[in-house]
């Protein structure tokens, strides 16, 4: 019997989108965790508030918008698993 990884659903909302200024705003919710982050892609910068929880969820987040960047948009809603309880 394997045991199954332990996993968070992490749900992310874009709020503000800017290609001139490279960056990208928004909303990120795991478990009863909430940040507000922005992500300066041009710098590899990823920028996350308020601290708390904030280790747990930096890497992961920061994996999912260097794969996903050019493909979010503002309103959008999307969400990525993190192998982790959060």
């Amino acid at each position: 019997m394997s045991k199954r990884l332990p996993q968070t659903t992490a749900y992310v909302r874009i709020t503000h989108q800017s290609w001139q200024q490279g960056k990208i705003e928004g909303e990120v919710r795991a478990s009863e965790f909430e940040w507000q982050f922005q992500w300066r892609f041009r710098h590899g910068e990823l920028c996350v508030e308020p601290s708390l929880g904030r280790a747990l969820i930096k890497e992961p987040l920061t994996r999912f918008l260097e794969q996903s960047d050019y493909q979010l948009e503002p309103g959008g809603d999307y969400c990525f698993t993190i192998r982790a309880d959060i």
